[in-house]
């Protein structure tokens, strides 16, 4: 099943192809400071598909931060996290923001809190190649 949305000023588009129903998925948020400010709600699911393009790529900003092992993809014109994207040996996968699809409400549990404070480089990119979804960032 195919789940739309966007950042809110429409520049950033995604589609989450999911392998389960909406309800049947453990969302997550760490304890980041990046996390605590936006409040996401995330979700992996490695047997999925993520896709993202925009209007305006010139507007969206590839925010790195802690470790610089992924980007994290946000509106410069209204300030919308939508996704993590990191490219790995595996190919470029990502996990999405559930609050940027138009039907959010569907994602129904609580996000899980976990710190991911002190795992190691291998550790990190072990757990993302485990979980993460294959991401396609059409840039034309």
């Amino acid at each position: 099943m195919d789940h739309l949305g966007g950042c809110h000023c429409g520049n950033i588009h995604v589609r989450l192809r999911l392998s389960k129903p909406p309800e049947d998925y453990a969302l997550r948020a760490c304890t980041c400071s990046f996390c605590r400010s936006h409040s996401p709600r995330i979700l992996a699911d490695h047997d999925g598909n993520f896709e993202v393009w925009a209007d305006d790529w010139s507007l969206v900003e590839n925010y790195r931060f802690g470790t610089n092992t992924c980007d994290f993809l946000i509106c410069r014109r209204c300030g919308v996290f939508v996704a993590a994207i990191s490219e790995m040996p595996a190919g470029t996968r990502a996990v999405v923001n559930v609050n940027c699809l138009n039907d959010r409400e569907q994602f129904t549990s609580d996000p899980v809190i976990h710190d991911f404070e002190g795992e190691t480089l291998e550790t990190r990119s072990s757990r993302r190649a485990a979980n993460w979804m294959r991401a396609s960032v059409h840039r034309e």
